[in-house]
């Protein structure tokens, strides 16, 4: 029997929805030659870690095995895709493969981190293929919400494993390729092991709609407002912009893009030739002396992002713009779980301004770019794997996956972050556990998880901050009173005092009654301001809050 084994191993996006990064390798155990796919990020949010800016998958454990990694490969250009690579290609030091969309994309990911843009390799898609270690790597197009999405065809001695990426079934998607069923039917006729398969609508019981769909509607819309037309997506939906892009232009209005993410992904497609033809666009400058009934913005900020265009017209003005009583706003877009609020602010600011709001509650202005129950089942029927492996997604998303799976017939099993698969045999099998967790980009500063930083901001937000001064001469005694500066806590308490006043009483009290012991051990000493400034906050305004304690020597 061969020792070697084809292992499986989440370290991002499977139990979750962002910061994809998945390892495959083939060898002897523990020896395994490795490829990674997709090196994503996912986003903070101000409950659960404020302040943050970017967060990324936990690599540890590839950083540690980096000798024996080969090549990372990308499915497509989404954030939570190629994301991180600018951020992690320095730990990881090999080639990066992509197709020329998201190529592009990664090369702007890895010069903004000051990393080589060599190192992004572009490849053609299916029947190419790229040798790493014993693995032969295939880009098999698919339809999706961003232009030249991809499956990867991944062959190893094992035997044949289709990574599916994120997909549709999508045969009219406006940009880029249309699902080719001939084709997958074609990869998959020789036998595949494993289809390893996109989770996110494994709930949605309606088969998925096609992007062309949603076209007729948007020009119906753009076409009876009377006022200017505001229109927000995700920039990287490079067939929704156009589409919306190609309303306004058959309507009669100039077209602007506003918003960085906007103009690059429009420069990305049209640089690769994704894009071969694009309504002309006026410069910002330009759109300003346009009349308001014959102009259309689009603009980044789908998901209530606080710095981009929609928020800042929210708010009053952006580079000059600004809405007005009867102008249109369009959301073109499903809002992203855990993004409500920053939505729903956004489109109250509007509605105090006057402004029309219209959203996707009726289906009729967005489709979405996963594929939907029907359409896993029509894709596990066309390739026929022996297993299907549940990812991208919730834990909820990859159980249900997993019974529909075995439902039909197929192994199955349910794999989150860090559960390591063998693949070798007839069913998939948990070969070990590896620890995993999040790295978060604070400012320009990576922080684990575990560091601490995240959870004392927390805690900061949630209960506030009291810093404590102490000043002791050379023979340890209290050299006037302790001092206190309080952040984000009431002026007044219960006792109806000044808060600061009534803290700063009771630890100068304990120093003037603290023995010498105490007064000559500074971790003594810290320990006991810091729980009789906690207890009086307590006591005064029901919250103990973070402290930090200051001891100087005089000596």
């Amino acid at each position: 029997m061969s020792s070697e084994r084809l292992i499986y191993l989440p370290l991002g996006g499977a139990g979750e929805i962002g910061m994809n990064a998945y390892v495959y390798g083939y060898g002897p155990k523990h020896k395994e030659r490795l490829i990674l796919v997709d090196l994503g990020v996912t986003f903070s949010d101000m409950e659960s870690s404020p302040g943050v800016d970017l967060i990324f998958p936990d690599i540890r454990w590839l950083e540690e095995n980096k000798s024996r990694l080969e090549a990372v490969f990308i499915t497509h250009g989404h954030e939570d895709h190629v994301g991180a690579v600018g951020h992690y290609w320095e730990k990881l030091g090999v080639p990066v493969y992509a197709r020329a969309f998201t190529a592009n994309l990664a090369r702007h990911k890895m010069a903004d981190q000051g990393q080589p843009e060599t190192e992004i390799k572009t490849v053609s898609a299916w029947p190419v293929v790229t040798k790493a270690g014993p693995f032969s790597v295939g880009f098999l197009p698919v339809s999706h919400s961003i232009p030249e999405s991809a499956a990867l065809v991944i062959d190893s001695p094992a035997g044949r494993v289709i990574h599916s990426g994120d997909f549709k079934l999508d045969e009219t998607p406006v940009v880029g390729e249309p699902f080719d069923p001939d084709l997958w039917a074609d990869v998959a006729k020789d036998g595949v092991k494993a289809l390893i398969c996109d989770s996110t609508n494994v709930f949605s019981l309606k088969p998925g709609r096609s992007e062309s769909t949603v076209g007729p509607e948007i020009e119906k819309l753009v076409a009876s407002a009377p006022e200017m037309v505001v229109a927000t997506t995700f920039a990287s939906n490079v067939a929704r912009v156009k589409t919306l892009a190609e309303a306004g232009e058959r309507a009669g209005r100039s077209i602007c893009l506003m918003g960085r993410a906007m103009r690059r992904m429009v420069e990305a497609g049209i640089q690769t030739g994704v894009l071969t033809s694009f309504p002309k666009v006026v410069s910002i400058e330009d759109a300003r002396g346009i009349p308001r009934e014959n102009l259309m913005l689009l603009v980044t900020g789908s998901q209530g992002e606080r710095r981009a265009a929609s928020a800042q017209l929210a708010r009053g003005k952006y580079n000059g713009m600004q809405l007005k009583e009867g102008d249109l706003f369009l959301f073109s877009s499903k809002t992203i779980p855990g993004n409500e609020r920053g939505v729903i602010r956004i489109m109250n600011q509007f509605s105090e301004m006057g402004v029309d709001i219209v959203d996707d509650s009726e289906g009729k202005y967005h489709v979405s770019g996963h594929a939907n129950r029907p359409d896993l089942e029509r894709l596990q029927d066309i390739v026929n794997p022996q297993m299907v492996i549940p990812n991208h997604g919730e834990h909820r998303h990859l159980r249900e996956h997993a019974k529909l799976s075995k439902e039909r017939g197929r192994e199955s099993i349910v794999a989150v972050n860090g559960t390591m698969l063998d693949l070798t045999g007839a069913s998939p099998k948990v070969a070990e556990f590896v620890e995993t967790g999040r790295t978060y980009l604070d400012g320009s500063v990576k922080i684990g998880a575990l560091d601490g930083v995240v959870r004392d901001r927390i805690r900061m937000a949630l209960n506030g901050h009291v810093i404590v001064t102490v000043i002791l001469d050379e023979d340890d005694e209290p050299l006037g009173e302790a001092w206190c500066e309080l952040k984000g806590l009431p002026e007044q308490g219960r006792s109806f005092a000044p808060l600061l006043d009534v803290v700063e009483a009771d630890l100068t009290q304990f120093l003037g009654r603290a023995n010498e012991k105490t007064l000559s051990n500074d971790d003594k000493l810290e320990t006991e301001l810091r729980r009789i400034a906690r207890n009086t906050c307590q006591t005064e305004i029901g919250k103990k809050p973070e402290v930090t304690i200051i001891v100087s020597r005089m000596s």
